[in-house]
């Protein structure tokens, strides 16, 4: 089964990825290091990528999602805003997928991207994605505004 920790930037999906990882021993892939150098210098410009910007990267992560699927289980941290976007990365849902949605206020999560250090996405571009942003019944809802602990524990739970 791949995890996929996933909603807005500055939600905490890296942090809780790494965390967990260490917790349970399972591998941890970012998708933010599958992005091409063109999406990546777009964001840093402050453009807000477009579905035909997501769509081979979103076929590429769905491809290792099949691969890291045959090894066992691992967390990936992935913004999957929308829902086609969440279809293409589980084949529809027939993959072996489970979408846990770090929820966030936007003032929240504005105030986490300021914090960052090296990363290639600006605040500027926050309200974009909570544009784009579907959410369903599909997804396990978790409160991102907890202390790291929490939420671990949170999904430890989902895990068992």
């Amino acid at each position: 089964m791949v995890y996929i920790l996933m909603g807005v930037s500055g939600c905490g999906k890296t942090t809780i990825g790494k965390k967990m990882s260490e917790i349970v021993n399972y591998p941890f892939y970012d998708a933010d290091s599958f992005h091409s150098i063109d999406n990546i210098n777009k964001m840093k410009q402050g453009i807000e990528l477009d579905d035909s910007d997501r769509l081979a990267w979103l076929k590429m992560l769905s491809e290792k999602i099949d691969l890291w699927n045959k090894n066992g289980n691992s967390f990936l941290a992935c913004s999957a805003l929308k829902e086609k976007y969440r279809k293409v990365l589980s084949n529809g849902y027939i993959k072996d997928v489970s979408f846990m949605y770090l929820t966030i206020d936007k003032t929240s999560a504005k105030s986490r991207i300021l914090k960052r250090e090296n990363h290639f996405f600006p605040v500027e571009l926050i309200d974009s994605q909570y544009k784009i942003l579907e959410v369903n019944d599909n997804l396990i809802n978790i409160d991102a505004n907890q202390s790291i602990n929490n939420i671990c524990k949170k999904i430890l739970e989902l895990l068992e």
